[in-house]
């Protein structure tokens, strides 16, 4: 495993277990550990806390492990008043969790009360109860902003990051400021037929990996941390099995050509997108939107998966929040 220190000092392994829409998690995780990972990432809207606390827990009494030898990190859901919900989202979590503290608790999206949050968040920071706090989604803008106007400069920053959507741009910005990027669909969800594509295809036979494996390096070699998911035991130890080659300088230029400049997944720059998330991923805390149905939600994913972004975001829109001309479920 490599490590990138946070700015808090922490030591960050550079592949984590990504665990949303991941099934079975009570098996899954005490098999990632024994893989290697040391790192499990969750988020209170992944509905998932409580089965990733119970496969901490069965995995640390499986291989012996303390707390300390394992990092946690959990996330916020958008809120209106963050300075009055901030603190009681953290303990639920917690509790979920079953643990006494996280290692990274990140804002989950830069919409809402992000203001508010933050400040709570650098006083729960302060007494040890989150041991680095970081955001998601953010671009370079609104980082500055929370920057300049805080006390506390994020220890991460969790983005889409893939070949299709490299932010190169963007990562200069975090090394820049010390803050970690961190990369959630890594493999883009093989859209575009990523997996197929030839260049990752010869890469991978001339090091005897497979074209995920390739990309994962390409990731971490540009100092980029990363969060991919699975739910089968293979894959999960396949992602991590990538330290035992380096891509040359001349097949890392060769695949920024590659890049589109454009998001695979969500725009978090689209109005669209603002009003989706903000109204169907709320924080239950303070009651403002009904969060859609789990298997209403999901099964709609499922039918509308590998459409244009702009179709699923406008689908979504008009199943769970626009319905009889409402704004909310």
């Amino acid at each position: 495993m490599e490590y990138i220190t946070l700015n808090t000092g922490l030591e960050l392994p550079v592949i984590g277990f990504g665990t949303m829409r991941v099934k079975n998690l009570e098996e899954m995780i005490p098999e990632a550990v024994r893989a290697g990972y040391r790192r499990f990432d969750t988020a209170a809207n992944y509905d998932n806390e409580e089965a990733v606390g119970r496969g901490i827990r069965l995995a640390m009494r499986k291989f012996g492990l303390k707390r300390e030898e394992l990092l946690v990190t959990s996330k916020l859901q958008i809120l209106t008043d963050g300075a009055h919900f901030t603190e009681a989202s953290v303990d639920r979590s917690l509790k979920a969790l079953g643990l006494d503290y996280l290692d990274i608790y990140l804002v989950h999206q830069p919409y809402g009360d992000v203001y508010g949050e933050w400040r709570v968040l650098e006083k729960l920071h302060k007494k040890g109860k989150l041991r680095a706090i970081g955001v998601a989604n953010f671009e370079p803008f609104r980082l500055m902003d929370l920057i300049l106007h805080n006390e506390v400069t994020p220890a991460v920053n969790q983005v889409e990051l893939n070949p299709w959507y490299q932010q190169e741009s963007e990562r200069r910005f975090h090394e820049k400021h010390g803050i970690v990027m961190e990369a959630w669909s890594p493999l883009a969800q093989n859209r575009m037929n990523l997996f197929e594509n030839e260049l990752f295809k010869s890469l991978a036979a001339i090091y005897g990996k497979t074209v995920q494996q390739v990309i994962l390096r390409w990731i971490t070699q540009r100092g980029i941390a990363a969060v991919p998911r699975s739910g089968s035991p293979e894959h999960a130890s396949a992602n991590i099995d990538i330290f035992d080659f380096r891509l040359s300088d001349e097949e890392m230029e060769a695949i920024k050509t590659l890049d589109t400049g454009h998001a695979t997944s969500l725009d978090h720059l689209d109005p669209n997108v603002v009003e989706l998330l903000s109204c169907t991923v709320s924080n239950p805390l303070e009651g403002r939107y009904v969060k859609p149905d789990y298997t209403s939600w999901a099964r709609l994913r499922e039918e509308i998966a590998g459409q244009d972004p702009d179709v699923i975001v406008e689908t979504l829109l008009n199943a769970f929040v626009r319905r009889d001309g409402t704004e909310q479920v």
